[in-house]
């Protein structure tokens, strides 16, 4: 006669109990979709957009590179090839006014890495600086303009440009390379400020009321979202024109190596 074998008897569950399991387990998938969804935001949008700003620069640098060499190649047997001529370092001229989205520019900082360069776009929406990292605010002055060249930057995604704005300091060289030459920017200050606060990328921050005719100072402006990880407020950076030197005078020592 077979023994007899024990039975197991399963607990029915209560409509609670089902119900705070089921919340349980959609609170495990919401968090692993935020994880991935950070993840996303904090690594792969700056791969991608790192890539897109390196081909760019690259890009342009090369443009640059052709057409000072067309200029420089002699137009017959005879004729020597032109070479840098006189120019006034303090008198530069004025980058002409580039259409939205337009990749017009090159951006260094040599405090931000012996290697950061960046490429410079007309416009501040999330389609140009999602992608191509630094933008000029419409209506700021241009590189070699009086006035303020007003610059936008991601801080933390989508190539987190200006990700170490706040360890720029009072001295640190900012060039702006176009199809006209280098322009030479130094910081002398740093500030935070609440986004309504759009003075600080007037003509004159001093000065906000003073129009952009009367300006007398060459600025150049950075902002980018503050706290790091945050965006009640901006970092601002302001720096000075302090130099220019067209193309066929090569680069700036400091990041003559950065331009090869």
């Amino acid at each position: 006669m077979a023994a007899n074998r024990p039975t197991s008897s399963r607990v029915s569950r209560t409509p609670l109990q089902w119900a705070v399991q089921i919340f349980g387990e959609l609170l495990i998938t919401l968090g692993c979709i935020l994880i991935l969804f950070v993840a996303w935001q904090l690594w792969w949008t700056n791969i991608a957009a790192n890539s897109a700003q390196k081909d760019a620069v690259q890009s342009l640098v090369q443009e640059f590179d052709a057409e000072q060499g067309a200029k420089n190649a002699p137009s017959s047997e005879n004729s020597a090839p032109e070479h840098a001529e006189t120019y006034d370092p303090l008198t530069p001229p004025v980058t002409q006014a580039p259409s939205y989205g337009e990749v017009y520019g090159v951006v260094y900082i040599p405090r931000l890495g012996e290697d950061y360069a960046r490429p410079l776009a007309e416009g501040v929406g999330t389609d140009v600086l999602d992608t191509l990292g630094l933008g000029r605010y419409p209506g700021t002055q241009l590189p070699g303009e009086y006035g303020n060249l007003a610059l936008a930057g991601h801080r933390q995604t989508n190539g987190a440009v200006l990700d170490r704005i706040d360890e720029l300091q009072p001295g640190d060289a900012i060039y702006v390379r176009t199809a006209q030459g280098y322009y030479t920017y130094k910081v002398y200050e740093s500030t935070i400020v609440l986004p309504h606060q759009v003075e600080v990328i007037s003509p004159n921050p001093d000065n906000p009321d003073t129009p952009a005719s009367e300006a007398t100072r060459r600025l150049l402006t950075l902002t980018s979202c503050h706290p790091r990880y945050g965006d009640t407020e901006r970092y601002i950076v302001h720096a000075e024109f302090a130099g220019w030197q067209p193309n066929q005078a090569g680069a700036p020592e400091e990041i003559a190596n950065t331009t090869l």
